[in-house]
């Protein structure tokens, strides 16, 4: 094959793992619970046989599916989306990056504030929508950063494109990102960025994620290492700190995603275009709106026919998941531990129903297999 394009669908799960117990995640269904809604239809993902992998019971199966299909099994420790990405691209973390449900320790915290010159406030687990209407006035009046995390790796500021300029609150997270290493190397930290007046903040589309270095070779840095192309679009860049990427484009919505996907797909390349569609995860998933996630859902799925219909006859489009994020679990509005679907088309694949894979990382495996390249990685292709 000459180009393969994977997508991932962030945090669209399709039913926990057996070890959803273990991450206070037991009866989260992603897709369960956005089935539920009048909005959600995917036709052309159920004529790929979306609905016919392992363990879906939601929509109509259908009697010849077109594409491979498989339920992925995350074998990584987490439920992020760094160590979901790793393990997509070969790499299984075996140890779970660290969390702060109480907030950061305050040697933390003092040392990120001497070395900024700033204060901050929060410092807590907190809804990045609710985050900035709790504390925005406090920061609009003193300029303290609002540091906050969640039930992920993450360590967040936020600040007003008035007080601190964006470029600024770049800044400050290369800071905090050269000093949360070791044991307190979070898998992110993530600069949010928003605008507005009192009672009425809104976060912006300059967000930007500082990740840590994959600690072991990706196939990004195998297909890199042969020549290839390595394009991200989205955050991928982000989630791989530029390690193995070879051109990246950053997007500000689901839409401008599929759009600079597309774009791409008319360049004669040799390689992997890597994208991630982060609007289910951070405007639908954690925001427990179900009928914003299917109604994103449904315009993927309407898009769909456009990236079928460029494919070239030695091209492979796969679409995927990193994590669930389950908008229909009330007791939470974190991400969630659940396997995710893989759906690969390409005119000269033979369709199959791979079943349930014991690993993100045979993803990785059957991109470098399907692009003829041998790489040290964890994984085992499908083909």
């Amino acid at each position: 094959m000459k180009r393969v394009f994977l997508v991932v669908l962030d945090s669209f799960g399709i039913g926990e793992l057996p070890d959803a117990a273990e991450y206070n995640d037991l009866g989260t269904n992603t897709l369960r619970s956005v089935s539920t809604s009048p909005y959600f239809h995917m036709p052309n993902m159920q004529k790929l046989g979306f609905f016919n992998i392992d363990g879906v019971e939601v929509g109509k199966k259908t009697d010849k599916i077109k594409a491979v299909i498989a339920r992925m099994k995350e074998a990584s420790k987490g439920k992020d989306t760094t160590i979901g990405h790793w393990e997509i691209a070969g790499l299984i973390s075996g140890k779970p990056m660290p969390v702060y449900p109480n907030g950061f320790p305050q040697e933390v915290i003092d040392e990120f504030e001497k070395r900024t010159g700033c204060k901050t406030l929060c410092n807590l687990p907190y809804s990045g929508t609710k985050v900035i209407n709790d504390y925005g006035d406090e920061h609009v009046k003193t300029g303290a950063l609002i540091v906050y995390t969640s039930a992920d790796s993450v360590f967040q500021i936020a600040a007003h494109e008035d007080v601190v300029p964006v470029e600024k609150l770049y800044e400050y997270c290369k800071i905090a990102r050269e000093l949360l290493q070791g044991e307190h190397g979070v898998g992110r930290v993530i600069a949010r960025p928003f605008i507005g007046e009192s009672g009425n903040y809104t976060r912006t589309a300059r967000r930007h994620d500082y990740s840590l270095l994959p600690p072991k070779t990706t196939m990004l840095d195998v297909l890199k290492e042969k020549g290839m192309d390595v394009l991200a679009v989205g955050k991928i860049n982000d989630i791989f700190a530029g390690k193995g990427i070879t051109e990246y484009v950053y997007t500000t919505s689901n839409a401008d995603g599929m759009d600079k996907m597309l774009n791409w797909m008319e360049r004669d390349f040799n390689g992997l275009c890597f994208v991630n569609l982060v609007d289910f995860d951070m405007l639908y998933g954690h925001r427990n709106d179900i009928e914003g996630y299917a109604k994103a859902l449904a315009e993927f799925d309407e898009r769909l026919p456009e990236m079928l219909e460029k494919l070239g006859d030695e091209d492979v489009l796969m679409i995927t998941a990193d994590h669930g994020c389950d908008p229909g679990y009330v007791e939470s509005t974190d991400h969630s531990r659940e396997h995710t679907p893989f759906v690969m088309y390409g005119p000269a694949l033979e369709p199959a129903n791979m079943g349930t894979r014991e690993s993100f990382a045979d993803i990785a495996a059957t991109t470098l297999d399907l692009l003829g390249v041998k790489g040290d990685i964890e994984g085992e292709s499908m083909l």
